[in-house]
Formats: structure tokens, C-alpha cells, sequence
């Protein structure tokens, strides 16, 4: 039976191992740097920056989603924007991964939000494809940029 429940902070240390194994998936572990304690801090503390879903399969959690609010200035409402989705290698295709989308859409929806909206590597076919299948199309006419380490730092002075 699959279970979709919000994170708590005794979650922290299964968040962070999803947060390197979705790394590892993406190619991109040695972009992980955070510090445990201070993710739990901006996960669980006085003003938290996102929120975290854990999905489970017959008790066992075996995927999460992390997201947060943006705004739409165009539609005049908030947003959601999921960071991370993951789900454990073994418990795809069970539908865990759609459960865990029905979920965020649903909070969208009793939000008022606008839209709910997130990244994909271009690689990634399988996902582009399961996404496409739920109704999501690609925003091919953006382009992401991203100022961060040093430039962050010599943009802010």
C-alpha cells in the first residue's frame, strides 16, 4: 500500500540519504554539499525555506519530494516549485512517484496556487517521459541561469 506523509524532523537523516542517492542518479554527487544539521535547520526550524513529502510502500519509505512556494507575478498567485523527486530504484514503477506528484498537485490546488512546476536534466528521458504522460510540457523557451560560490559573492559586494 503506498502512503504519501509529511516529513518530520526525525525524517532528517532519510531526507538526506534520498537527497545523495537522487545525486548519484543525476551524476552529480559531488555537487552535495550540504550540512545535515543545517538542512534540518531549514527543513524544521523557526521559518522553514521548504517542505518535504515522504512516500512509502507498505511502511517502508522508499521515495520523497521536496518543494517549496514561488510566485507567479503574471497569474498574481503563489506557486509550487519541486527541488527534488526520487524514488529508491526498487520501488519504481509502482506508482509511488505519480502518488507523490497527485499529492504536491493537490496541495497546489488547496493552496490557490498557479502552477506547479520543476527542473528536469535533458538526459533524462525516462522521467521527461513519465512527466509528459501526467500532462506536464516542457518550458523549451526558457533558459535557466544560476549565479552561485564566488559570482554570488562578487555580484553581492
Amino acid at each position: 500500500m503506498i502512503a504519501i506523509r509529511p516529513a518530520t524532523s526525525e525524517d532528517l537523516p532519510l531526507i538526506a540519504q534520498f537527497i545523495r542517492d537522487l545525486a548519484a542518479y543525476e551524476k552529480l554527487a559531488h555537487e552535495v554539499r550540504f550540512d545535515e544539521a543545517g538542512l534540518g535547520a531549514r527543513l524544521f526550524g523557526p521559518r522553514p525555506y521548504a517542505e518535504v513529502l515522504i512516500g512509502e510502500i507498505d511502511g517502508v519509505a522508499q521515495g520523497f519530494a521536496l518543494f517549496f512556494h514561488n510566485f507567479s507575478t503574471f497569474e498574481g498567485k503563489p506557486g509550487l516549485y519541486l527541488e527534488d523527486l526520487f524514488v529508491r530504484p526498487e520501488a519504481r514503477g509502482s506508482g509511488l512517484g505519480k502518488a507523490l506528484l497527485k499529492r504536491l498537485a493537490a496541495l497546489a490546488v488547496e493552496r490557490d496556487c498557479a502552477r506547479l512546476e520543476w527542473w528536469v536534466l535533458d538526459w533524462n528521458t525516462p522521467s521527461i517521459g513519465f512527466y509528459k504522460a501526467l500532462g506536464a510540457k516542457p518550458m523549451d523557451e526558457w533558459t535557466v541561469f544560476r549565479v552561485d560560490g564566488h559570482a554570488l559573492a562578487d555580484l553581492a559586494t
